[in-house]
């Protein structure tokens, strides 16, 4: 056995062991596509992903110490497209909901994300995220996705949203019609989620002249040290799932039909957090 064998196994065993039986049981039953070789299409490797689990269920459990309400409503087969509100400078949101899906669902199921088309340009970071499962968010990639059963995960509001000051938290951003037009094509069901807490856990402004030189979205800082939200505070998550809503008509019609549609996602996710807003004691407990 080389010493990279040996590096590699010892490397597995330490993260199965660290996962425990439960969530090693659970990343096994995640399902994925396969093509003619036996390969996920877009790179996805469910061994590789027991790696960043191990982080994400520590975030998740432990330093946000999240609560999830009505996740029993996101389908446990079937295309579904997940919609929810994007914000906290990073997008530790999506860890949540992903790593939500995988140790809280009764049937665990693998959330592809749709990624800012920007991140794949970022060094190692493409490689890694494709292997965990995550995807450059092109009308094709969920298309081909959903075509084949899948769940995304989109956040409407892209990266407009991410970057809203923190005077302005939890005001929602105009909401790009894409992701109702795929639910129609694919005929799967929208499921609306709200995501109390990530507003809180890196109050920052976004440097513009920086984020135009780096070609980013925004360039965040914030009024601590490092000065930059590399690591967010332990503020508290509370993801609400709302119950699926069921669209009908031609993904192809003009926006005049498309946006009322688009709006009651909105609607119900204002809703949603508005709940969340009010039952929470604190932002920290």
């Amino acid at each position: 056995m080389s010493i990279r064998d040996w590096l590699e196994r010892s490397a597995d065993a330490f993260v199965d062991r660290k996962l425990g039986p439960d969530d090693v049981r659970r990343c096994d039953a995640l399902a994925t596509r396969r093509n003619e070789y036996g390969f996920d299409p877009f790179g996805f490797q469910p061994r590789s992903l027991r790696y960043p689990m191990l982080l994400s269920r520590w975030l998740y459990r432990n330093y946000f110490r999240c609560e999830a309400y009505g996740i029993e409503n996101v389908p446990s087969d079937g295309p579904c497209v997940l919609v929810a509100n994007h914000s906290g400078q990073l997008p530790y949101d999506a860890v949540v909901i992903l790593t939500a899906m995988i140790i809280e669902a009764a049937k665990p199921r693998m959330v592809r994300t749709m990624v800012e088309r920007f991140v794949p340009t970022v060094p190692f970071v493409s490689y890694l995220f494709s292997r965990w499962g995550q995807i450059t968010g092109t009308p094709e990639n969920c298309r081909r996705l959903l075509a084949d059963g899948e769940i995304i995960l989109v956040f409407p509001e892209g990266a407009a949203g991410i970057a809203k000051p923190f005077s302005q938290r939890y005001q929602l951003r105009d909401f790009g019609s894409g992701f109702l037009r795929l639910a129609l094509e694919a005929n799967a069901p929208v499921v609306p989620i709200a995501v109390v807490g990530a507003e809180e856990q890196a109050p920052a402004i976004s440097a513009k002249p920086l984020a135009k030189l780096l070609r980013a979205p925004s360039f965040p800082i914030v009024p601590y040290p490092p000065f930059v939200p590399l690591v967010p505070l332990p503020s508290k998550y509370r993801l609400h799932v709302g119950e699926p809503l069921h669209f009908t008509g031609d993904h192809d019609d003009e926006d005049e039909v498309i946006e009322p549609m688009v709006r009651a996602v909105k609607n119900r996710i204002r809703s949603l957090l508005h709940v969340g807003l009010r039952e929470r004691k604190h932002v920290f407990w």
